[in-house]
This record gives structure tokens, sequence and C-alpha cells, in this order.
């Protein structure tokens, strides 16, 4: 049976939400599934019950399975025993913002997705949310078509695939791809998750010249970064924890004019 689409102050099938009159929008209904038999799961966390109701719907609509949190201590609890698929979470909440809930997911469950949503529309949020790292932003008021898109779009990001191997090693170096974790000559190297991300993409395109661009888009998930110099500087802090030169690399070279390529 067809969910029935929900209403928000008198409207229905509006285009945008999260703004003054939290008009929402359910679109064409496209199922969602994973290659396992339980439906994806996200996980909304967010403190304004209409806003809840209008994702809720939309996202049970499109096939999703949605569980939902009105604090960030509680949207941290259900992201660590619920095992959500992705992440929606609002940075302005009560016990606990968005921004520490990113930080503190993300250092425990570094492959869980996060979408951050804020009514603030600073450039400096945006960095700090993706730095600390959250796979997308949205700025309230938003369409719910954009939304819906950028979720699909990081739920096939980070979709299992078959790395060139579940553990890769180069020198003195190994990457593990299923447990998020690398050593050094034996010893644990403390990678943030961008970090992390950063080098499993070089791993699984060894050889590749992969421009900026095309780094920021697959993964922080943003063409239009708001500053693409952000993948220089994670290049730098890979190279300073993996390169025995971090001042002449070996394995992370830089193409003039074109990006990077990995070589180990």
């Amino acid at each position: 049976m067809m969910k029935k689409r929900v209403k928000f102050n008198g409207q229905s099938n509006g285009d945008a939400i999260g703004g003054p009159s939290g008009a929402t929008a359910s679109i064409g209904r496209n199922v969602a599934e994973q290659s396992t038999s339980r439906k994806t799961r996200i996980l909304i966390v967010e403190d304004e019950p209409a806003m809840v109701a209008g994702l809720r719907d939309n996202f049970e609509y499109e096939g999703y399975e949605v569980i939902s949190a009105a604090d960030g201590a509680e949207g941290l609890d259900r992201a660590l025993s619920d095992n959500p698929d992705l992440v929606v979470l609002d940075v302005m909440m009560p016990r606990m913002s968005g921004l520490d809930v990113c930080k503190q997911l993300k250092s425990q469950r570094p492959s869980i997705p996060i979408i951050m949503l804020t009514a603030r529309g600073q450039e400096i949020d945006k960095v700090v949310g993706l730095e600390l790292g959250a796979d997308d932003y949205v700025t309230k008021p938003f369409s719910i078509r954009e939304l819906m898109a950028r979720v699909k779009a990081v739920l096939r990001r980070v979709a299992p695939h078959a790395p060139p191997s579940e553990v890769y090693r180069f020198s003195d170096v190994e990457v593990n791809v299923r447990s998020n974790e690398v050593l050094r000559a034996g010893a644990a190297v403390d990678l943030s998750a961008k970090e992390f991300a950063l080098l499993a993409y070089f791993v699984a395109h060894p050889a590749e010249t992969l421009s900026r661009d095309r780094l920021l888009d697959a993964v922080w998930g943003y063409e239009n970064y708001p500053n693409t110099r952000t993948v220089d500087t994670h290049i730098v802090h890979l190279r300073q924890k993996l390169e025995p030169n971090p001042e002449e690399p070996r394995f992370i070279l830089t193409v003039h004019g074109s990006g990077y390529k990995f070589v180990g």
C-alpha cells in the first residue's frame, strides 16, 4: 500500500523542508535496497518533531527503514547500537552538538556515513563539519529532492565493493581496508577518518592519476568543496605519517597540473 504523504501547515507536495513554512515533499518511489535482505537504515538525529516527521515520511516513502533520536547524546548511542547505514545529523542539538556527535561517532565507527543539517550557512561551519568526518552537508531550508539525491550519492560511494586486497602492503606499511587500520613497521598509525578514506581510495586506484576534484567528490562528497586545498593538506598529513621521507615522497606522488598518484 502506498504511504500517505505528509502535510505541514496545510501544505503538501512542497519543494523545501526546514524553512519557515516547514513544508515537505514526497517524490516518486524508488525502493532503496542493499545487497543484504534488510532495508537500508537511516538514523535521523533532529530535535524538531515536525522535521523528523517530514523526513521519516519521505525516507519511508522511498523504501528506507527510519530510526530517530531527539538529542545528540541519544543520537550517538543509537548510531553505535543500532548500526544505521547512514546518519542525517542536525548541527544544533540539545545535550550534545551535532559536531561533537560527528567527531565521536567517526572516531568509533568511521565507516558510518554522515550528512549534516544546519540552519547556519557560514562557510566555516561546513569546513568544520567536513573536517570532522562528515560525508556531506545540507543547509536549511533545503529541497527534499536535493537531500534524497545526496543520501543516494553517499550510499553509492560507501557501498561495499571489492578492493584490490583486504590487506594492502607497501614498504613497511600495512593497510587493512576492512578494519580501517594502518600499521607501519608493526605499529599502529593514527589516521583521521578522512585520511584513512583518502588512503583507501588511493589503494583502490594504484598508479592512476587522480585530480583534486575527483578526490573531493569521492572522499568528501563535494564537487565544489569550500577550499580545494584541503586535499593538499590531507596529502601532507599522509606523507608525514607514511613516507620514509615526506619531503621526497616515494608512494603518494604529485602529478603537476593534474593531481596525485599512488605508486605503492
